[in-house]
């Protein structure tokens, strides 16, 4: 072991004794280092397996854990869903899982690092799989209940095991965020007339692309039949109006290398401090409200009519979450949806 190595551990637990709750991605921060150099870093009471960068074959395997945790999350915001991983589908670039409980999107050329992780906790071991992109941070994580299969997330470690534990990370910088063109460069008219023109809200990124627009410039240069700027207090009305009529509702919350939906019905909201918080029993969402620079309500066409969402961003314009009403493709969308999103908006304008 190097002197930096050693010192470095010596700094984590110090931190660690006087912060003993203190999440990985905080104490990552606190030493200066990624979330995947920390867990790659081990500790006493937890061990790190470091996997074969296999992903499209490992996550195809996560289905025979049996019921399962998953999470995704970005600066801002955190996504726990609960349930079975389904049939895995695409490719070893993008692929997806499409189910009522675990629903995923994933853009696997994101992914860099993986790990299988079994830690010491007051309840006893915790088993996870932890995957990172080329700068170490966090993409996706998945943790074993008290319904999983141990056995076979112990065969799936051992199995996708990677031949050189040791290896350094190589973690690279992350990349800088592309200034976006002035908006007297933009092809307004014409990036007006491609949004009327859309027939899927799955068209809405390559309509951004093609443009050349970022998305929180779009949504400001969309006018306000398109886009609507709203207050950040809007979330937790439609939160609120979806509790109290047991509407359910989408929420995606994602990162360059995932994105996961939560699709049905939500209820036990808990504001804490800077948090607004979910805590379902199938569902956690933690949303840091104070990084809530801009939220839109925006409105898409689609073949099956206009599709409405309230979209959230942090002061980077970086997605934090968006919310649909529940819909399924060759749908039109639930009117119970449009209702609460127009009585959040007079809500907090009253």
């Amino acid at each position: 072991m190097t002197a930096a190595f050693l010192e470095l551990k010596s700094r984590r637990d110090a931190i660690l004794a006087a912060e003993p709750r203190l999440r990985a991605r905080d104490l990552a921060a606190k030493l200066g280092i990624s979330e995947a150099e920390l867990v790659a870093l081990g500790r006493d009471d937890a061990k790190a397996t470091r996997l074969r960068p296999e992903w499209f074959s490992i996550i195809e395997e996560v289905s025979s854990l049996g019921h399962v945790m998953a999470l995704t999350r970005n600066e801002s915001c955190v996504h726990e869903r609960k349930g079975v991983y389904g049939k895995l589908g695409g490719n070893a670039h993008v692929a997806l899982i499409v189910g009522d409980d675990i629903d995923l999107r994933i853009f696997l050329s994101h992914w860099r690092f993986g790990f299988g992780v079994v830690e010491s906790t007051e309840h006893g071991e915790r088993r996870s799989l932890q995957f990172f992109d080329g700068a170490g941070e966090a993409i996706h994580k998945v943790y074993l209940t008290d319904q999983s299969d141990v056995a076979a997330y112990d065969r799936l470690v051992a199995k996708w095991a990677n031949d050189e534990p040791r290896a350094p990370l190589a973690v690279e910088a992350a990349p800088a965020r592309e200034d976006a063109l002035p908006d007297s460069e933009i092809d307004v008219p014409g990036f007006h007339a491609a949004w009327d023109a859309l027939k899927d809200t799955h068209e809405f990124h390559g309509l951004l692309n093609k443009f050349k627009v970022q998305r929180v410039q779009g949504l400001r240069l969309a006018g306000m039949s398109r886009a609507m700027p709203v207050d950040a207090l809007t979330l937790r009305r439609v939160f609120e109006n979806a509790a109290a009529r047991e509407t359910p509702i989408m929420v995606f919350v994602g990162n360059p290398g995932m994105i996961q939906i939560h699709t049905g019905p939500v209820s036990n909201l808990k504001p804490m401090g800077p948090w607004f918080n979910v805590l379902d029993e199938k569902f956690n969402l933690h949303l840091r409200e104070d990084h809530v620079a801009s939220a839109w309500i925006v409105w898409k066409p689609t073949d099956d009519g206009m599709v409405t969402s309230l979209e959230l961003f942090d002061a980077e314009g970086e997605a934090i979450a968006t919310l649909f009403g529940k819909r399924k493709p060759g749908q039109p969308e639930d009117k119970a949806w449009r209702a609460i999103v127009v009585d959040a908006i007079e809500k907090v304008a009253a």
